[in-house]
């Protein structure tokens, strides 16, 4: 959770003269952080084979509402279930990607006067939030275009692939309000960059620059600011190209076997990969391979 109100990242801009877009901006409209404070929380544009969802709470550095997780969990559902979208790239409108929870929020207010139960808005929009990415169909790619805090960052982490700009950084700034990492950050802090390098993060809140969070392993890696849609973009059209059905298995395979045995694993690979070795795009991709020509891949 947390916003934070301190963060000063740099801004992105997001256009596309060729995209297909539902409540979005259409090219050479304003740019977002000019969006009225009445616009939709969630931006959600089709490029191609992509699906890009954008944070559109740009003065509030796109932190968490209820009314946002009302529109993200079913742009994430329709993206899910639209066989056209092999990829799915998310991002945050102006300055900033997700400083969390925005505390002002009235999901955020207690009953009567008494403090507000955290733990019930957990249940009720982070947790499903986090199982719903960690079950996509499609390949998810975070493209953290400023600061990602609390919340935001480690909905960040949930993603399969972080791409971030190099003037973004990444805070678990929940000690200072008295709180523990929440949005699967006890499960996803030590699981990526270790106990000593997850303990540190989360004890002290501090900010770690973009290229920091790639060096000790965070993050996938960062690019310059200016080249962050466009890598974004890139990227997911390369995902979107590939067997989707066996990168989905990959997430969930490589999720799995950090609580299993050996054996437990290679048991489990077997199951998947007799599963996924029956299917089109197993024969497609071999065919392909001896006929020396790129693969179209189906399997979704």
């Amino acid at each position: 959770m947390l916003e934070n109100p301190d963060a000063t990242p740099r801004s992105l801009p997001l256009h596309s003269p060729t995209a297909r877009s539902t409540n979005l901006r259409q090219p050479g409209s304003p740019d977002v952080s000019d969006v009225p404070a009445e616009a939709p929380p969630v931006l959600v544009e089709t490029r191609g084979a992509v699906r890009w969802i954008t944070l559109n709470r740009p003065a509030a550095l796109n932190s968490f509402t209820a009314a946002m997780h009302a529109q993200l969990m079913p742009a994430l559902d329709a993206a899910a279930g639209d066989a056209a979208v092999r990829a799915v790239v998310i991002t945050g409108a102006g300055r900033g990607f997700c400083a969390g929870q925005d505390l002002n929020d009235p999901a955020m207010r207690g009953d009567g006067g008494q403090p507000p139960d955290a733990g019930l808005v957990i249940e009720r929009h982070y947790r499903p939030l986090v199982l719903r990415l960690r079950s996509m169909p499609v390949p998810v790619i975070a493209a953290v275009n400023g600061v990602a805090a609390g919340a935001g960052a480690n909905f960040a982490l949930c993603c399969d692939m972080v791409l971030a700009a190099r003037g973004a950084s990444f805070i678990q700034a929940f000690a200072k309000i008295g709180l523990v990492p929440d949005c699967a950050g006890t499960w996803l802090l030590p699981r990526l960059v270790g106990r000593a390098q997850a303990m540190a993060l989360a004890m002290t809140g501090d900010k770690l620059p973009a290229e920091e969070a790639q060096r000790i392993g965070l993050i996938w890696r960062c690019v310059d600011d200016a080249q962050l849609v466009a890598e974004a973009q890139a990227l997911a059209e390369r995902l979107a190209a590939m067997p989707t059905a066996a990168l989905a298995q990959t997430r969930r395979i490589l999720d799995d076997a950090t609580t299993m045995s050996l054996d437990e694993a290679l048991a489990t690979e077997a199951r998947v990969q007799g599963r996924l070795s029956q299917a089109h795009d197993f024969a497609e991709g071999v065919a392909a391979f001896f006929e020396k020509r790129p693969p179209k891949f189906e399997d979704r």
